[in-house]
């Protein structure tokens, strides 16, 4: 039991209703329309960005979440260009995408949730700063590694969730499979402004206010 991606994605659970065998948790993925909300707050802060790079391995690209955030996309008249992460996914492919992607001249970059992201998060900060390019990102490590905003699970709410799983499993004997993962609701922008002035991007005062978190 503990924080996990979409755990029905990962192969954990059989659904997060009713996850089975011997495991429940709390889910940081916010479903299928938390990326449309990463993309709409992207385009606001650059002012009606109309190209966007996505990040993410071709898988993401191919997946139910992939295909909604193109839709989501389409419907706000931007176009979600690429091309998708091919393994081995290392440095050597990261400098590539960006190399392709740059040629596509993108107004921003949205970088998926996949772990072959997390594990490279300061590597893709870092070409994103020196293609100039805003982006936003799924969780707060991102900005740590020098990223410029993030939309990210609000943490307190996920591990009062845990700390009320974990209550039922041991104070009230109920089996773990039988607990429903719950699925992050509440999430907080995080925003770096040293991060966006670095690639001369001034974010709009209104964006910046509703930020849970700014780092000046």
């Amino acid at each position: 039991m503990g924080l996990t991606g979409d755990p029905v994605r990962f192969g954990i659970a059989a659904s997060l209703a009713r996850p089975g065998g011997n495991v429940t948790g709390v889910s940081v993925d916010g479903g299928l329309g938390i990326e449309g909300k990463r993309l709409e707050l992207l385009r606001e802060a650059t002012l009606g960005a109309s190209r966007v790079a996505y990040l993410s391995p071709r898988e993401g690209w191919a997946s139910v979440f992939g295909l909604t955030l193109k839709d989501a996309a389409e419907r706000a008249g931007m176009a979600l260009i690429g091309p998708p992460l091919e393994p081995p996914i290392g440095e050597a492919e990261y400098r590539r995408v960006f190399a392709a992607m740059a040629r596509q001249q993108p107004d921003a970059i949205l970088v998926s949730d996949y772990n072959e992201n997390m594990t490279h998060r300061r590597l893709i900060a870092e070409l994103a700063a020196q293609h100039r390019l805003p982006a936003m990102y799924p969780f707060q490590e991102f900005i740590e590694a020098g990223g410029m905003m993030a939309y990210v699970a609000n943490v307190d709410e996920l591990i009062r969730r845990l700390g009320d799983s974990i209550d039922r499993i041991l104070l009230k004997g109920e089996k773990p499979g039988e607990i429903p993962f719950y699925q992050a609701s509440k999430f907080d922008l995080i925003i770096d402004l040293k991060a966006a002035k670095v690639i001369g991007l001034t974010l709009p005062q209104s964006l910046v206010l509703r930020a849970e978190e700014v780092i000046e």
